[in-house]
């Protein structure tokens, strides 16, 4: 069946488009058209003057609507992931925290079957960890912890091409090895919970690590060695143009100000937008996977307020902290949330802009950026308007 989105505002490759139309066969984006009027049997929506933008694509997320993807289980993925579909995110690579091969043999075994089912918003595996620096623990397992393993890691590789995404520190003994099996296998590798130097961020961008994970947290800034000057290595991820950024914009693991440095520094094309969040976002309990964890101000910490933990954002709070705090313009925001991060995970060709053959994966926010509705694959996520 046709459907067709009218009276929106809608956003473009080429900029916003007033007064023309979204026309959706399927599951597909049959075209975006300057005009307006209605086709002979299609379903009209009309989106009341909202912003018509792409569904959001997310890269980072632990969980939500009170589960874990850590718990592995099919019940635990479709929860999560059903929560955050009603907050516009349209595509999904669910994450891992530091975990136990056993652990991330049974997420692979469910990731794997939910990315074969139709129209599935499953896009891929990321496994954070848990190949960090121990001193950068964060809300990681500590346990968990340790240097790259390649008889670990290989046979997952081998066996689980559901795994899209890999994080590790650089610094670490056997990293440039690692990096490349990532690369072997069209893995993007990405630098988080590390105190890398220059030296090891370009050793690792060298072996061909090209992203950086929760870009300010988990990581270093510049700081001294007696009397000078150290980049950290945030800087050393700046002085890399070619390197990507995702960023926590929920307002508080990112302060707006640094949002928008980020932003001004790296720019549309290379930052993209995440949750980070976890089993606590999109849900009343108040209750993460981690025993260790508590939801406080707004935001996941560890007990003993050592660390930020994860967020409890969703997508469309991440739109609108970039807009109304950080200032942002909306098209960028939206991009950042759609383009930059489907184009980090090579799933531009189907995904992150609206335009003629995509996938017809839609979000709708109104003028106070109040998300109104979201389609996934063609289907209502929901519809409040």
């Amino acid at each position: 069946m046709l459907k067709q989105i009218i009276n929106g505002r809608i956003l473009t490759p080429q900029g916003w488009l007033e007064g023309g139309s979204v026309i959706i066969d399927g599951n597909k984006i049959l075209a975006v058209s300057n005009s307006d009027l209605h086709i002979v049997n299609a379903q009209i929506i009309d989106a009341k003057g909202c912003y018509v933008v792409p569904g959001g694509v997310e890269l980072h997320v632990h969980g939500g609507g009170g589960r874990d993807f850590m718990e592995g289980t099919e019940e635990a993925f479709r929860v999560a992931i059903k929560a955050h579909m009603k907050h516009g995110t349209t595509s999904i690579f669910p994450t891992l925290s530091s975990s136990t091969v056993p652990m991330i043999e049974a997420a692979c075994e469910t990731c794997q079957k939910l990315m074969e089912e139709e129209n599935s918003p499953v896009l891929g595996l990321h496994l954070e960890g848990p190949y960090f620096n121990p001193k950068q623990a964060g809300a990681q397992i500590p346990e968990w912890i340790k240097p790259p393993v390649a008889e670990e890691y290989e046979p997952l590789l081998d066996k689980y091409p559901c795994i899209k995404r890999w994080d590790e520190a650089p610094e670490l003994p056997g990293s440039v090895e690692f990096i490349q099996s990532c690369r072997k296998h069209g893995v993007v590798a990405s630098i988080g919970h590390t105190r890398a130097t220059y030296a090891d961020v370009v050793a690792g961008h060298k072996a061909g690590m090209m992203h950086a994970t929760h870009f300010y947290n988990a990581m270093p800034v510049v700081y001294k060695e007696h009397e000078f000057k150290v980049p950290g290595t945030v800087e050393s991820v700046y002085a890399l143009p070619d390197m990507t950024v995702e960023v926590i914009a929920d307002g508080i693991h990112v302060p707006t100000v640094m949002l928008r440095v980020v932003y001004q520094i790296k720019g549309v094309e290379k930052t993209a937008l995440i949750t980070d969040s976890l089993a606590c976002a999109a849900s009343d309990e108040g209750v993460a996977f981690d025993p260790r964890v508590i939801l406080e101000d707004g935001v996941c910490k560890l007990a003993d307020h050592s660390a930020l933990a994860g967020s409890i954002a969703t997508m469309d709070r991440l739109i609108r902290t970039c807009v109304q705090m950080a200032n942002i313009p909306m098209e960028d925001a939206c991009r950042m949330a759609s383009e930059t991060p489907a184009k980090i995970m090579g799933v531009f060709d189907r995904k992150g802009s609206l335009e003629d053959g995509k996938d017809a994966d839609i979000m709708m926010f109104d003028k106070d950026l109040k998300l109104t509705y979201v389609m996934q694959m063609g289907n209502e996520v929901t519809n409040e308007l």
